[in-house]
């Protein structure tokens, strides 16, 4: 944690760093300033520190607990011999680019050429630049909550404004838009609609109809759509994830965003993709350019051969998954008085505990970790402050199934453990 920032005082040690205020808004966007002025560090390293201090198992933050694929080391470790260490061109290298526009056309029929394709620092530096690029300032960003912080930081980076719309219970154990709220938060003013599809956190799949009657709503209003589809090989059962770029006759409004850290368990090598037609992808690259040049130069056609002919390993991934959803969510309905999401993809699982306890989800997830050795992300960090959807998820933790299988059987039987001392 930093020391308190003060402003419009002279200092002998550096100018005011409030003068350029446009940090701090960033980091108030996304709820990491303190009473007192100072700077936190974001929820998911706070938590992750909570549970190594308690040596409780961490569900907290969506790094996946299996290891890398020997076919994705293999293929880097043959890049890196072969020289390709310096910087890729600044649209990425060609291979990713040929790979990402194949992968489109094979799972969602989609016509994608090589001019539509840029490579990112994942997929968090693609949906940065493409919300610097396209927002002007003092336009308006609508976001479905709750919703991935960065997309709020992004927000204030454009100089726009954040407007946000439920997810709300469907009455069996999953979410759908709150429609009524976003026919009301949609207008002239709205300049681009974020849409998270498998959607973190709350584990729903936008259906067509879903993502078709939001682009429709964008058309009417001449907005943007971002689409932000890192989970899109991880969905369960019987949902499919829809593609809006690829439903709809005209995709021009739209840009399509994906990465490999999910499905290929690489969240570190920050390899993603951007989407969108040529001159709307030559806008992107101006703003990211300048974020980073290019990255990952050895990593990029490791990930082109992982698309191309692991797409299995995706989609094993998938079931891996569902199986330990099924083992996690189970062990928290057996808490008293709760109510849990059943996740249709992603990483995670939302645990509401209105009913028991009067503990915010802050101080709750806490006494979890102390006393019972499994640690969350508080639901509220999730949200925007002062929303009706962030008082809803006052109480509510989240907490994720993407680690190792036995680290997900251990959380099981700790959280059963929870269950049996808490009846």
């Amino acid at each position: 944690m930093s020391d308190p920032i003060s402003s419009g005082q002279p200092s002998a040690a550096h100018p005011d760093l409030l003068a350029a205020p446009t940090w701090h808004q960033m980091a108030q966007s996304t709820g990491l300033v303190n009473t007192d002025g100072s700077i936190r560090e974001t929820i998911f390293g706070q938590m992750t520190a909570l549970a190594a201090r308690h040596d409780a198992v961490n569900l907290g933050q969506g790094s996946p607990g299996d290891p890398t694929p020997d076919f994705l080391v293999d293929a880097a470790t043959e890049a890196m011999g072969a020289g390709i260490n310096q910087y890729a061109p600044g649209q990425g290298h060609q291979v990713l680019i040929d790979a990402v526009a194949e992968q489109r056309r094979r799972c969602y029929g989609q016509a994608v050429s090589a001019a539509e394709v840029l490579v990112t620092i994942g997929a968090t530096e693609g949906l940065t630049a493409a919300i610097v690029a396209l927002v002007p300032r003092g336009g308006e960003v609508v976001v479905f909550e709750p919703f991935y912080d960065s997309y709020a930081a992004a927000t204030v980076l454009a100089g726009a404004q954040l407007r946000t719309v439920g997810l709300v219970e469907d009455g069996a154990g999953g979410f759908t838009p709150d429609w009524e709220a976003f026919e009301r938060t949609i207008g002239p003013q709205t300049s681009a609609i974020i849409v998270n599809t498998p959607h973190n956190p709350t584990g729903m799949v936008f259906t067509e109809e879903m993502l078709t009657r939001i682009y429709e709503a964008a058309v009417r209003h001449d907005a943007w759509v971002l689409t932000d589809e890192v989970y899109e090989y991880l969905v369960f059962g019987e949902h499919r994830h829809a593609a809006l770029a690829s439903i709809v006759d005209d995709p021009a409004r739209v840009v399509s965003i994906s990465s490999a850290g999910k499905s290929f368990n690489i969240t570190g090598w920050k390899i993603g993709w951007t989407i969108a037609a040529p001159e709307v992808r030559e806008a992107i690259q101006a703003v990211k350019q300048y974020f980073c040049f290019t990255g990952g130069s050895p990593l990029q056609p490791a990930v082109a051969q992982a698309l191309n002919a692991h797409e299995d390993f995706a989609q094993a991934t998938a079931r891996s998954l569902e199986a330990r959803s099924k083992i996690l969510v189970p062990a928290f309905e057996e808490l008293p008085g709760v109510r849990v999401s059943q996740p249709q993809g992603g990483y995670f699982t939302l645990v509401d505990f209105a009913g028991t306890t009067d503990e915010d989800a802050y101080a709750l997830n806490e006494r979890l970790t102390r006393d019972y050795g499994f640690t969350g992300i508080p639901g509220p960090a999730m949200c925007a402050a002062g929303t009706p959807i962030s008082e809803a998820f006052a109480q509510t933790i989240r907490y994720s199934f993407c680690k190792g299988m036995d680290d997900t059987a251990e959380a099981a039987e700790r959280v059963r453990a929870a269950a049996a001392a808490l009846r």
